[in-house]
């Protein structure tokens, strides 16, 4: 019963974390949603592997992108089919422009160079401390701090230049 309520701990405790820091490896809710209850499920099945070197969070976020680079590569062996077209109607334009907008975001993202892009991701989208980031990287909050801010000004720079 023990294991059961330390389970039920972990899981109410960070499961919007890792949801959270899904979202920023994805974009897509569902594919976040699967990532996180995968770790969830592989957390508590192998609850005694964690030896408690870092925070359970930095551990569940590594289980998470351990988990998404894995599907990453099952993926890449397979031909994914074209995303359909948005319908028709007359918000379509509004549609395009707000995809226009996000695409162009995610590309200057993208672009960024590690470790500046995955910092910030971690921040923004993944709602994570800078001492829960500088944790992941085996860095100092501070370093956390100066690279994500780095990371916004290179950012800003590269949308003010599109």
């Amino acid at each position: 019963m023990a294991q059961n309520s330390s389970s039920e701990k972990l899981y109410e405790s960070y499961y919007m974390r890792v949801f959270s820091y899904a979202m920023t490896l994805t974009g897509d809710r569902m594919e976040a949603e699967e990532i996180t209850q995968e770790t969830m499920f592989r957390a508590i099945s192998h609850r005694n592997s964690f030896r408690g070197d870092s925070d359970e969070v930095t551990w569940l976020c590594a289980i998470a992108k351990n988990f998404f680079l894995d599907e990453q590569k099952r993926r890449s062996r397979h031909t994914p089919f074209p995303a359909e077209m948005p319908e028709t109607g007359t918000g379509m334009e509004q549609e395009l422009s707000d995809r226009d907008s996000s695409f162009r975001i995610h590309m200057a993202l993208h672009a960024l160079e590690e470790p500046y892009r995955e910092v910030f991701e971690l921040r923004v989208f993944g709602e994570l401390s800078f001492r829960e980031i500088g944790t992941i990287f085996a860095k100092t909050e501070n370093w956390a701090r100066v690279t994500y801010h780095r990371a916004r000004l290179k950012l800003q720079e590269r949308m003010e230049n599109k």
